[in-house]
């Protein structure tokens, strides 16, 4: 049931209990955002290169199963994807310190794992963000992703630095364990939502292959979503290689310890919390769209403070602007993306989305870490950063730049199933 409007979306049930699995689990992934590189790097001996290959991994199923995952969820209860999503990304994580107490451990293990995590993911995240609309009144929804957006940040402030403590302290198998905990924790949130999961109702019985071109079509056609789209599209394939190699080029470059390293990526992350709180009102005073294109200006010179980059001061304060960026435009783009889309598309948009842009993720990763022998990790992240400022030219010249508030979905657009179904037929 949604919540009534004018309530706050603290005290809707519903809302608080899916912000709460989304939360929970965040913490959980980002301690392993620090502990997962270091299990490759200092128990296995993997170099840089294979380091980054892992990052690419999880993103692999973004690639593989972007498109058809979005018709897939439509045809479930979005409730049970959270629920078994959360639970196979727990038996995965699971297995680290398991595998690592029997010292059966090994690094092709590690890449199963990531592509499991990567493969839960997928479907966890193009569930909730088709069943957000269905739980919040649709004047709620940009408050609902800012939140969603802000919980983000609190993750990758806090879970770093906990991250850090555990590896020093214990070993980052512990930290892993504690990420599967997170999961389970997140399953348990989620079942207490007592708000419709149902799928919508379809327009008309379609073949997957029909789902996934009226998705893509979609996404390729509208004048708002397409350049969003390629933005993300631009800036994901940039920032595959800096978060797959921040770690090492921390530790290897800038010679820093995994504690300060957890340090720097918390305090950092809190760039992201600001972002969450100056979204909404930047974007009243000054326009969604205008907001939109500042944000990506941000973020990209973030992007390249990092390579200037000499020590723990300015490796964080890189990331601090990076996160301040990537949260507003996320946030905006998530909100004017759900805003334009009929309830009947959500979930084939969002994850033509992931396609588009989590689908690079494995492929800047994967040139990332090729990139080392010729450029050296400071010139990767050189190359990162100037992709990352071309990815403003989509909402640049497009109407994007202009959109003053987020648009709702037009009484045509409503039609989209039948219409785009007769032109495909």
């Amino acid at each position: 049931m949604k919540q009534k409007q004018n309530q706050s979306l603290w005290r809707a049930a519903d809302f608080r209990n899916l912000w709460l699995s989304h939360s929970v689990s965040l913490v959980g992934t980002h301690i392993s955002v620090l502990a997962f590189p270091l299990v490759a790097l200092v128990i296995l001996g993997a170099s840089a290169t294979e380091v980054s290959m892992l990052a690419s991994v999880e993103f692999l199923p973004s690639l593989l199963l972007g498109l058809p995952a979005g018709a897939w969820v439509e045809r479930l209860p979005r409730k049970a994807v959270l629920i078994v999503s959360d639970l196979a990304r727990a038996v995965a994580m699971a297995a680290v310190p398991v595998a690592y107490a029997l010292d059966v451990l090994t690094l092709g293990l590690l890449f199963v794992v990531a592509f499991v995590i990567g493969l839960g993911t997928l479907f966890f995240d193009v569930a909730q963000q088709s069943y957000l609309p269905a739980l919040v009144e649709e004047e709620e929804l940009a408050d609902g992703n800012a939140k969603l957006e802000g919980s983000r940040s609190v993750a990758q402030l806090a879970g770093p630095g906990v991250g850090g403590f555990l590896v020093q302290i214990f070993a980052a198998p512990v930290a892993i364990a504690v990420d599967s905990l997170s999961y389970m924790a997140s399953a348990v949130m989620v079942w207490r939502i007592r708000g419709n999961s149902a799928p919508p109702e379809p327009i008309e019985q379609m073949s997957l292959r029909k789902e996934v071109a009226v998705g893509l079509r979609f996404v390729f056609t509208h004048p708002l979503v397409r350049p969003l789209a390629l933005c993300a599209l631009a800036a994901d394939l940039a920032f595959a290689a800096v978060l797959a190699l921040q770690v090492p080029y921390a530790a290897q470059t800038l010679g820093l310890g995994s504690g300060v390293i957890g340090l720097a990526l918390g305090i950092g992350s809190a760039g992201g919390l600001l972002g969450a709180v100056i979204c909404g009102p930047v974007a009243d005073r000054i326009g969604s769209g205008r907001t939109v294109v500042a944000s990506i200006v941000v973020f990209s010179a973030g992007a390249a403070m990092l390579p200037l980059a000499t020590g723990a001061i300015g490796f964080t304060a890189g990331l601090f602007v990076v996160y301040l960026g990537v949260v507003v435009f996320n946030v905006l783009q998530v909100t004017i993306c759900q805003k334009a889309t009929p309830e009947t598309l959500l979930s084939r948009m969002y994850a033509t989305l992931r396609f588009v842009s989590w689908g690079s993720v494995p492929l800047g990763a994967a040139l990332g870490g090729l990139l080392i022998s010729p450029l050296g990790l400071r010139g990767v992240l050189w190359a990162a950063a100037a992709v990352c400022a071309l990815s403003v030219l989509p909402a640049l010249f497009s109407p994007v730049r202009t959109l003053r508030d987020e648009p709702g979905a037009s009484e045509d657009d409503s039609d989209a199933d039948t219409a785009e179904t007769e032109s495909i037929a």
